[in-house]
C-alpha cells in the first residue's frame, strides 16, 4: 500500500489543502472584498495582507429539506392563546452583520465571515486581471531561450522520468504475448483432466501425464516476470527554441515647482504601484526612471522616489531624453516599449505644442502603449488639452486624471486592465 505525505509548511490547526480549496471556491467574493479593502489603505500597506469580510450567506453550504406539503395542523402542549384558524404573523429577521438597533426579539443572526489573506494572496487578487497592453513576441539578439517540451517516450532515461502507466501497459502486453499459448494449452489440459477423472481412475497413465503437463504450464506462466527492464518507458523531453518577450517601462515624473508635495506624493504612489505590478507580473522587465523640471535626467530608483530637486517646467526635455534612450539602448525592433508619465499639466504653451508633435510623429509609432496621468484637482491644464488630440492619431495612447489619492487605484486598474483578445 502506498502512502502520500503532505509535507508543505502550514500553521498550527491550519490545512493548506482546505485553504486552497476555500480560495478557489469563493474567489469572486474574496476578489470583491479585496477591491473594497484596497480603496482605504495606504500604498505603504501593500506589503501586508488583509482581513476581509465575506457575507455569511455567501459561504453557507446548500442543503436540501423535505417539505411536508399540503395543509397540516399542529397542537402544541400548553397552548392557551391560539385556536384553530388563527393566523400568526411571520417573525422578522435579525439585524446581522453587527448593524441594527437592540431589541428583545429572540431571532438570531450571524456576523460576516472574517478571513485573513496573506501578502502573496492579496497581491495575486489585486493584480490578477491586469496586463501591459499590446505585448508582442520578438526574437531578441543572439541569445535564444529554450523550453522543454514533451516528445514521446524513450527506452532509456533516469528513474525520475519513468512513465509508470506506459511501462505497465507495455508489461501487460508482453505478458499476454509471451504467455498466450501456454495459457491456452493450460485451459485445454484442465478440461481434458476433468473429463478423464469422471470415467478413469487417477492411476491412469494419461491422467498422470496431464497433471505433469499442467504443473509445467503453470510453472512456466508464473516464471514470466510482472515487469521487465525491457518494458520500462521514460518520458522524453526535448529543448525547443521559444521567442522571448522583453519589455521596458519608462517612468516620467514632473518634479517642477508647480508640483507641490501632495502632488509629488500622489505621483510617487502611482509609480510605486506600477513598479510592484511590473516586477511581479513579468520576468523580463527593464524600468527606466526619468525626472524633469526645466531639464530632464535619467536617475536610479532611489533618487527617483527621494530626490527633492525642483525648478521650472519644460516637459519636452523629458520626451527628448526618452527618444534618445529608446534609440540608443532599447530599439523598438527588439523591445516592447511602454511609457507612463505623471504631471500636473502646467507647462509652457509653446512647449506643450512641441510635446504633442514629438509624441505623434516620433514616440508613439515606436511604443506599444503610452499613458499620461494628470494630477490636479482643478480644470485640465494646457498639456492635457494638447495630449487630448493624440488619441485621434494613435489609439494606444491613454489619459486619466487623478484628483486625490483615493483615485490612484481605480485609475491604475483602468489604464492596465486586460484588453479583449
Amino acid at each position: 500500500m502506498a502512502y502520500l505525505i503532505d509535507r508543505r509548511l502550514q500553521g498550527k490547526n491550519k490545512s493548506a489543502i482546505n485553504r486552497e480549496r476555500f480560495l478557489r471556491r469563493y474567489k469572486g467574493q474574496i476578489k470583491d472584498a479585496v477591491q473594497r479593502a484596497v480603496k482605504g489603505r495606504s500604498i505603504t500597506d501593500m506589503e501586508n495582507g488583509e482581513t476581509i469580510s465575506i457575507p455569511v450567506k455567501d459561504v453557507n453550504e446548500p442543503s436540501f429539506g423535505h417539505s411536508k406539503g399540503g395543509e397540516w395542523e399542529t397542537v402544541h402542549p400548553g397552548n392557551k392563546e391560539y385556536l384553530k384558524g388563527d393566523q400568526i404573523q411571520r417573525p422578522k429577521g435579525g439585524g446581522g452583520a453587527g448593524k441594527g438597533k437592540a431589541g428583545n426579539s429572540e431571532e438570531t443572526s450571524e456576523d460576516d465571515f472574517l478571513f485573513q489573506i496573506t501578502r502573496e494572496e492579496f497581491m495575486n487578487y489585486f493584480f490578477e486581471d491586469l496586463e501591459l497592453p499590446n505585448m508582442v513576441k520578438t526574437q531578441l539578439t543572439s541569445t535564444t531561450e529554450f523550453k522543454h517540451q514533451r516528445a514521446g517516450y524513450n527506452m532509456s532515461g533516469t528513474p525520475s522520468n519513468i512513465h509508470v502507466l506506459r511501462s505497465l501497459r507495455g508489461a501487460l502486453g508482453r505478458r499476454i504475448a509471451v504467455g498466450g499459448n501456454s495459457r491456452k494449452r493450460l485451459i485445454e489440459a484442465e478440461r481434458e483432466l476433468e473429463q478423464l477423472l469422471l470415467t478413469t481412475p487417477e492411476s491412469d497413465l494419461r491422467i498422470i501425464v496431464l497433471k505433469h503437463e499442467i504443473h509445467h504450464l503453470r510453472t512456466r506462466i508464473l516464471a514470466i516476470p510482472f515487469i521487465d527492464p525491457f518494458d520500462l518507458r521514460y518520458s522524453n523531453r526535448v529543448k525547443v527554441p521559444k521567442p522571448s518577450s522583453q519589455a521596458v517601462m519608462y517612468c516620467i515624473m514632473d518634479v517642477s515647482g508647480s508640483m507641490d508635495e501632495s502632488k509629488k506624493d500622489t505621483a510617487k504612489r502611482f509609480f510605486i504601484l506600477l513598479y510592484l505590478f511590473l516586477t511581479r507580473a513579468y520576468d523580463k522587465i527593464e524600468v527606466v526612471f526619468i525626472r524633469h523640471h526645466t531639464s530632464a535626467a535619467e536617475v536610479d530608483e532611489h533618487e527617483f522616489f527621494n530626490s527633492r530637486e525642483s525648478g521650472g517646467t519644460v516637459v519636452s526635455s523629458a520626451l527628448h531624453l526618452l527618444t534618445k534612450i529608446m534609440h540608443e539602448r532599447y530599439p523598438s525592433s527588439d523591445w516592447n516599449t511602454y511609457v507612463a508619465q505623471a504631471s500636473d499639466g502646467d507647462n509652457w504653451d509653446s512647449d506643450s505644442i512641441l510635446c504633442r508633435q514629438l509624441l505623434i510623429n516620433t514616440i508613439m509609432p515606436s511604443v506599444q502603449y503610452y499613458t499620461y496621468v494628470e494630477i490636479t484637482d482643478g480644470a485640465p491644464q494646457n498639456l492635457w488639452e494638447e495630449y487630448a488630440q493624440i488619441s485621434d492619431h494613435h489609439p494606444h495612447f491613454a489619459m486619466q486624471k487623478i484628483e486625490n489619492p483615493t483615485d490612484i487605484y481605480p485609475v491604475f486598474r483602468e489604464l492596465f486592465k486586460k484588453q479583449p483578445k
